[in-house]
């Protein structure tokens, strides 16, 4: 599967992986070109990506933390 063109343009972002990605890359990449930022597989990094609203983002990551303190 090639890339798609919203991703195709978020080629010339720079791609960035997590602080917590493992040594064997199994992690996502996300790129930052705004009002846009796309999120990629990074052992598939050639490949198309999600494309969501940097609002979206922001929320997604906001899920993220708050789940992260959940005690379980």
């Amino acid at each position: 599967m090639s890339e798609t063109p919203a991703t195709a343009q978020l080629t010339a972002g720079s791609w960035f992986k997590s602080s917590y990605s493992a040594a064997d890359n199994e992690c996502v990449e996300v790129a930052c070109s705004l009002p846009r930022v796309g999120i990629r597989d990074s052992k598939i990094s050639g490949q198309s990506g999600l494309i969501v609203s940097a609002a979206a983002f922001g929320w997604f990551v906001r899920g993220l933390k708050y789940s992260a303190d959940i005690p379980r």
